[in-house]
């Protein structure tokens, strides 16, 4: 088991509604923010009540709303621009990864003064950053507490890794409520990639007693759920909250451990095709379980427990695990996505490339075995 080393900076306030206390909490950083909102709230107006609290509270904003889920260092560079410009004291993400990825970035370099791509050929950033608060609404940032940043150079559609200060976000707000404008296929989907994250955390050979302890809770709670959207009473606690308090430990659970390869293959086949990381990802996720299966077969099980995937106390642990594997791919059948990755409309070629990608990577150092581009390859084979 890996040697724990945690540090984590952010507080986190989690609960219905708490986003409407958004400007209560901002007021102990600043006056003036830039606020980073993914454009698909803008579109449901399920961002009235975090502007009425920031306005109601007297704090001058802004909003950036030209985000899109494969947004990268040119994106960087305009956010970044204009915040400066507009002397901001701090910066509001309200949206999913790619939001929260921008955000993190420009609060990261604010108060630097090399250029921008000096960091993704990496400089190291020595400043002091501006103050981050962050409001997730998909639940599935798994570098969310993290030091780490995963961007595109727009350069070469590469996916790059920069390291931040861990002192940048001041305040993580997780409200279920901000779910609600989701499609119930779109609630499956974030599931999917929430659990993959928190069992690629469990499995990861970064984990240790801490991280097990978080993952073990999410996919419980992921789990229950998931009974919960099948019409099963097993929780007094709403679904939305259910998968919101799900998607926070998983984050945190990677904290102290790592992604694993479908998360990592997710990202890279976004950089360089635009194909959304939850695709990839969800069709990777029983793959990755069949390979893994062949060397932590115990922990495998113990996911299948916390599932709740039942079976009679004399099977053998090779059928338990059969059983979550198929749990899995009917889980993403249910969801209608796709099962294969050549469903994605990309070729052997493409896919190489992408891992390839993957393996110039230190997050590749944190898979559930030791992997280079060759083995990601062949996992991707498996699953074309």
């Amino acid at each position: 088991m890996a040697d724990l080393l945690f540090k984590i900076s952010p507080n986190i306030v989690l609960g219905s509604y708490i986003s409407s206390r958004l400007g209560l909490y901002a007021k102990e950083w600043g006056s003036r923010y830039m606020v980073i909102v993914d454009p698909v709230l803008k579109e449901v107006r399920n961002t009235d009540s975090l502007y009425d609290s920031l306005s109601t509270r007297n704090i001058e904003y802004f909003v950036f709303d030209e985000v899109d889920f494969s947004s990268d260092s040119e994106t960087v560079k305009r956010v970044l621009e204009l915040s400066r410009d507009a002397h901001v004291q701090g910066i509001i993400a309200i949206g999913g990864s790619s939001v929260q990825n921008i955000a993190r970035t420009v609060c990261a370099i604010f108060n630097e003064s090399n250029d921008v791509y000096d960091y993704f050929d990496g400089t190291a950033i020595s400043t002091e950053p501006l103050p981050l608060i962050v409001v997730p609404t998909t639940i599935r940032c798994p570098f969310l507490f993290t030091e780490f940043v995963p961007l595109i150079d727009a350069r070469t559609r590469q996916l790059k890794v920069l390291k931040i200060q861990n002192t940048l976000c001041k305040l993580a707000l997780f409200d279920p409520n901000l779910h609600v404008s989701l499609s119930p296929n779109q609630m499956k989907s974030i599931f999917l990639e929430t659990l993959g994250i928190a069992v690629e955390a469990y499995l990861s050979q970064k984990a240790n007693f801490f991280s097990d302890m978080f993952a073990e809770k999410a996919i419980e709670l992921l789990g229950t759920y998931m009974q919960a959207t099948e019409g099963n009473k097993v929780s007094s606690i709403s679904p939305e909250i259910l998968l919101s308090h799900g998607g926070c430990l998983a984050s945190l659970a990677v904290t102290t451990s790592s992604i694993g390869p479908s998360t990592l293959v997710g990202l890279t086949v976004c950089a360089r095709y635009k194909i959304s990381r939850s695709l990839t990802a969800s069709i990777l996720f029983p793959y990755v379980l069949e390979d893994v299966a062949k060397f932590k077969q115990d922990k495998l099980v113990r996911v299948a427990e916390l599932l709740g995937i039942q079976e009679e106390a004399s099977a053998d642990r090779d059928r338990k695990v059969s059983l979550l594997v198929e749990k899995i791919r009917f889980w993403i059948a249910l969801a209608n996505l796709p099962a294969r990755l050549k469903d994605l409309s990309l070729t052997m070629e493409q896919l190489a490339i992408a891992a390839e990608d993957a393996s110039q990577l230190d997050l590749i150092n944190g898979m559930p075995r030791s992997m280079n581009a060759d083995d990601l390859f062949e996992l991707i084979k498996t699953t074309y």
